[in-house]
């Protein structure tokens, strides 16, 4: 069988590992976004701003950041797919991943799942900027020219 240019190799271990660190980033930075934001509005980070369905909304004041939180999130974690995934074709599978786990925890941390429409509407949007910004950030590293010479070159 002959070689292929970027061969795959299944690794579970470097999944695991690049789900958890994606997904610790995840959370990371979404605190630090929320305690940026949250000194606009004198509101501290908490749990219930991470985990709660029902405080994303247009109408207050701690709903509008913890919204803009979470679509700034969505930008630093496309930066976070570039350089621990670094592959075009898997960053909707990890941001999905991703989403999904925090719909978990929203579900485990509300002992209802999500029902509002803004959550879901927040989330589908940022899924969909993490994924495209993530892919298309990952593409212009993969499509870089390749140096063939290394030795400088000579004007003949």
């Amino acid at each position: 069988m002959a070689a292929q240019f970027r061969s795959y190799v299944w690794d579970p271990a470097l999944i695991v590992a690049q789900m958890v660190l994606l997904q610790a980033g995840y959370y990371s930075s979404l605190g630090l976004w929320l305690a940026l934001l949250g000194t606009l509005g004198r509101t501290g980070p908490s749990l219930h701003q991470v985990f709660s369905d029902e405080i994303l909304g247009f109408s207050t004041p701690p709903g509008r950041l913890s919204m803009m939180a979470f679509v700034l999130n969505a930008l630093t974690c496309a930066l976070g797919l570039l350089y621990f995934i670094r592959r075009g074709k898997q960053c909707l599978d990890f941001t999905v991943t991703v989403h999904f786990f925090h719909l978990l925890g929203c579900w485990i941390y509300n002992s209802h799942f999500p029902s509002t429409l803004t959550w879901w509407l927040v989330h589908i949007v940022c899924t969909a900027l993490m994924a495209a910004i993530g892919e298309y950030l990952c593409m212009r590293i993969e499509l870089r020219e390749i140096p063939l010479n290394s030795a400088p070159k000579s004007n003949v």
